[in-house]
């Protein structure tokens, strides 16, 4: 049974306890949105499982207790006092409706569905999980996965026992997708016929689950796709997707493709572990007329494969004929479909035009069909819209899709920046989730030029944290925005260590400040000791600031930790710090009594 069909039938599936969890809600809010068709868990019985491609052990099929779940004697009590075959079988639902909240309202600002620690822990699945929940020193309120600071993800990561598989180093932790809870990023990686690597491949994928990434799409091309992916699935923590047309014709043109060959490597992909399928199915024969005239035609790879075949055959888009042997495949090993864009607009001359609308209300017709057969589904949106047209992007999709979870890639919001396409696509993704878009599609700074490397999909990652980030505040997330508080209280405070701690990427940040001044003092190179407004600030005693409980620093100046390997290759290519005030002094003698005066360290007090 789907995680669709379970919440239709009013089951409470431990993926949905994990997801409420994660977004600080209650289990019930999940499953009603889970039912409603406005969140999916895009979660493969085998990959929740960690069973590397194999049928899951039946004792461990989609069990999720606690982190370290594989190193228990007894597979069938994880933790929570009951077996997971009722768990699977919805015997225990109803039990789980007395953690509901009181309360009523709807959405994530209202009180209806936000919940605390203790009433999830009350629930008669009591779950609670080891592995960080929320950025340091949240409020039980605040606990957001997706607030995870760089350093907490990297630990999870690093550990073999957290999250550990039947088989599989890893297994996945169970996430969920829609517009009601926090806006979620993907990172797309794989290999080229230009350049492959299955090893490197896993290096992007540790890289995008370090910096951010909610999902992972395998998108190779190039090399052996079948052990890619499985080392790709077999090493994440978070949903894997792929599109399965580009290894459909691996070996054979796109004209030679036949339906037998789309049903076995839907199959294939489904038994590996994939936890969500891009198909391509909107792109319509008696639409393709509407490509004609457009500046960049057809730019998804998808889009345009199934577009020549339809050409040749004169012949529906199989991946439309098929659709219910898709979905009967898909809802087998619980597969989520991600409906693609095969006609999104590859430039802002071509967003919004006849093509692109007459696949949306084609891919709104497959939502409901996908739901008629109880497959999870959400919708991918355009690549490239004028900043002013993205919210109604937005709502247009929700109308014609029922608001199924609207996943877009970027969009760009112009086209000639090449090189600095993730800075160019993260200011359309961050109108996208003020305007509820589900999850953003990263884009790299090697968009439209280039294969990304590790360092690209971490640029990609962090451009994308951020219009999440943003979007979630702008939407009125109850509770997101405390990270930004916290932090604000640090800086007002000069608390150095602080910041770092709380700060998404603490170990830039860190590398940054020490280029200039390798000491935690109350200023920093930027203004200096006597310009620095923070410190005047919290000098004034009328002012509230720099002074909140909990965020004043241990000593008013002390010598930095010093810098890691990866700090100091981070800051190699800088050059030469800034002078700090003793560097203008000629005079050693005179230079250390500056030093002295302005950085006492060691000093406590304020």
């Amino acid at each position: 049974m789907t995680q669709l069909q379970s919440a239709r039938k009013g089951i409470i599936t431990p993926e949905m306890i994990r997801v409420a969890q994660r977004e600080c809600v209650t289990p019930e809010f999940i499953r009603d949105e889970v039912a409603r068709g406005r969140l999916v868990i895009p979660a493969n019985i085998r990959h929740l499982a960690g069973s590397a491609g194999a049928a899951p052990n039946d004792a461990e099929t989609r069990i999720l207790s606690r982190p370290d779940a594989a190193r228990d004697s007894n597979p069938v009590d994880r933790g929570n006092g009951f077996p997971q075959k009722e768990v699977r079988e919805g015997i225990l639902a109803p039990a789980a409706a007395n953690s509901k909240s009181a309360a009523g309202g709807n959405g994530h600002s209202g009180n209806g569905h936000h919940a605390n620690a203790s009433t999830i822990g009350n629930s008669s699945f009591d779950i609670r999980h080891s592995t960080p929940t929320g950025h340091p020193g949240h409020r039980p309120d605040a606990a957001f996965w997706a607030n995870q600071t760089v350093a907490q993800r990297w630990a999870v990561i690093n550990d073999p026992n957290i999250l550990r598989g039947q088989s599989a180093p890893k297994r996945l932790d169970p996430m969920g997708i829609g517009r009601m809870v926090t806006t979620k990023i993907n990172a797309n990686i794989g290999a080229s016929p230009v350049k492959s690597d299955t090893a490197l491949e896993v290096e992007k994928l540790n890289w995008a689950q370090k910096y951010g990434a909610d999902t992972l799409m395998d998108l190779s091309t190039g090399g052996n796709l079948l052990e890619c992916r499985q080392a790709i699935i077999d090493h994440s923590t978070i949903p894997i997707g792929t599109v399965p047309i580009y290894s459909m014709i691996i070996g054979r043109s796109i004209e030679d493709l036949t339906y037998d060959d789309i049903l076995k490597e839907v199959e294939r992909q489904a038994k590996q572990g994939v936890d969500y399928f891009t198909i391509h199915a909107g792109v319509l024969l008696e639409n393709l007329h509407l490509i004609r005239k457009r500046i960049t035609g057809l730019v998804s790879r998808g889009g345009s494969l199934l577009a020549k075949w339809m050409i040749v055959h004169n012949k529906q888009n199989p991946m439309f004929t098929l659709f219910d042997e898709i979905s009967a495949i898909m809802r087998e090993y619980d597969v989520t479909y991600s409906l693609g864009d095969g006609v999104r607009p590859g430039c802002i001359a071509d967003a919004g035009d006849a093509a692109q609308i007459a696949e949306l209300e084609a891919l709104g017709e497959l939502t409901q069909r996908a739901r008629e057969a109880g497959v999870q589904v959400m919708v991918e949106g355009p690549g490239h819209v004028p900043l002013h047209e993205i919210a109604w992007n937005m709502q247009i999709q929700q109308k014609v899709c029922d608001d199924a979870p609207f996943y877009v890639l970027g969009p760009l919001v112009t086209d000639v920046f090449p090189g600095y396409d993730h800075i160019t696509s993260c200011i359309g993704a961050t109108e996208a989730a003020r305007a509820g878009a589900a999850m953003l599609c990263y884009v790299t700074p090697k968009e439209h030029v280039g294969l990304p490397k590790a360092d690209d999909v971490k640029q990609g990652c962090i451009a994308y944290k951020i219009a999440a980030h943003a979007g979630d505040i702008a939407r009125g997330i109850q509770g997101a925005r405390q990270w930004d508080d916290d932090m604000s209280k640090a800086r007002a405070a000069l608390n150095w260590p602080k910041q770092f701690e709380i700060a998404f990427d603490g170990e830039t940040a860190r590398a940054l400040h020490d280029e200039d001044l390798d000491v935690d003092t109350d200023f920093c190179a930027m203004c200096g000791h006597d310009w620095c407004s923070m410190r005047i600030s919290k000098e004034i005693q009328e002012f509230a600031s720099g002074k909140a409980e909990g965020f004043q620093p241990e000593k008013k100046a002390m010598k930095s930790p010093g810098l890691t390997p990866e700090q100091i290759q981070l800051l190699a290519h800088r050059g030469k710090k800034h002078d700090c005030h003793s560097d203008n002094v000629a005079d050693a003698q005179e230079a250390e009594r500056v030093q002295r005066e302005y950085v006492q360290v060691g000093v406590s007090g304020q």
